[in-house]
């Protein structure tokens, strides 16, 4: 999508969509003891499918639109808003990147790499890496495209690495070890420099599109990421058509938009099925113990509690909410209701995972619009395939 027209068309459709299907998206399914939709074709759909076919549904987008979209029709019309913009100049122009250049930089990374820079116009700007890290990005694209690279971390020792590596090979890249959401971060921005940011995280992505227009930064090409770590408690649309829509979205919304996994090994996908089922079944034992069937949340923890003991996960989880649990209760009572409760948990996951894209979309498009508003002619499409990288939205904009 390049002109105001189709990124207008395709904001309105996915606020359409998104407003139209709210109750089966904008819901918390740990809370639900039941199917929460009066939907009984829907219902019986998900009854038939098989347990162990839901994670591979969940994860490509062609089993979802087979077996869904008899009942969302419109919603996987959105896949033609994407179809990437090759750009055979650029594409002729770029080499092979040799072994020692790409030594330790993971296969998927190396690849996501490739596809952001055959997207990125010809330019002779000076680049800046938003968010650098170790500078993978920006040190391969000084090398491709023989321009200098300044990239922005926020990690001393990240700097100290990327510099280490830039300087070994040999390349123009000069780290700035500085917070990206302070005064002193933003300062880095110029008018004259294309902007470069592969996966930045939620609130670092905004900080930099709202310094960028106030700098007047003349090249953004922006891969943006996690757009449930912001600051705020709700969203705070970006675009005047944003605000004019009523979709309020908490941080638990937004983490919908992210939630697409293909890089997951057994082991981590095993863990992840742990942590569901014990949370659940404590929120079993918590329930008969208090009376209250309510869900009440419990915070992140390391994924190593999930291989050890239920028993232990569960007086950890007491302790957070301040309940002292009988000397011996019945673990496998309670493992058995989590099991059940999980099983319906995954199913009304499947439906709701189906608005991620149109989430992500609405989210992105928020920003193209906002870009538009000052002055930018924006271009907005998948740069890579979905197994690559789910989060594969590529945001670029050029000052008129």
């Amino acid at each position: 999508m390049s002109t105001n027209a189709a990124l207008q068309q395709a904001f309105d459709h996915c606020s359409a969509l998104l407003t139209q299907y709210q109750a089966y998206w904008q819901l918390m399914p740990f809370a639900c003891q039941q199917l929460p939709w009066d939907n009984p074709a829907l219902a019986e759909k998900l009854r038939s499918l098989p347990e162990q076919q839901l994670a591979g549904i969940d994860q490509d987008p062609l089993l979802q639109q087979q077996h869904f979209a008899s009942f969302f029709s419109d919603l996987f019309k959105l896949n033609s808003y994407l179809a990437p913009e090759t750009n055979p100049l650029v594409d002729q122009a770029l080499q092979q990147v040799p072994f020692w250049l790409a030594n330790g930089i993971g296969g998927r990374k190396l690849e996501q790499i490739g596809a952001f820079a055959r997207q990125l116009p010809a330019s002779s700007l000076p680049m800046l890496e938003w968010c650098a890290g170790k500078g993978h990005l920006g040190r391969l694209l000084a090398w491709q495209f023989k321009r200098p690279v300044t990239s922005i971390e926020w990690q001393q020792q990240l700097c100290v690495d990327g510099s280490a590596l830039a300087g070994q090979f040999d390349i123009p890249q000069r780290f700035v070890h500085a917070d990206v959401l302070t005064a002193e971060g933003s300062a880095v921005l110029a008018a004259k420099q294309q902007v470069l940011a592969l996966h930045a995280c939620g609130q670092l992505h905004i900080q930099l599109l709202q310094q960028a227009v106030a700098t007047g930064c003349e090249q953004l090409h922006i891969v943006p990421c996690c757009y449930h770590l912001i600051t705020a408690q709700y969203y705070q649309p970006l675009s005047a058509e944003a605000r004019q829509h009523d979709l309020t979205l908490s941080q638990h919304d937004l983490k919908l938009a992210v939630q697409g996994q293909v890089t997951a090994g057994a082991r981590v996908e095993k863990l992840r099925h742990t942590e569901v089922h014990w949370r659940l079944a404590y929120q079993a034992l918590r329930a008969d113990l208090t009376g209250d069937t309510a869900y009440r949340p419990l915070s992140s923890v390391a994924k190593h509690w999930f291989s050890g003991d239920f028993a232990d996960f569960c007086r950890w989880a007491a302790g957070q909410h301040q309940l002292v649990l009988p000397v011996k209760p019945d673990w496998q009572h309670y493992l058995q209701l989590g099991a059940s409760h999980a099983a319906l948990v995954r199913r009304i996951e499947l439906v709701r995972h189906l608005f991620r894209r149109p989430l992500e979309l609405w989210l992105v498009l928020d920003r193209a619009l906002y870009l538009e508003q000052h002055g930018y002619q924006v271009k907005l499409g998948a740069f890579c395939d979905y197994q690559v990288t789910p989060r594969n939205l590529l945001l670029q904009a050029t000052r008129q």
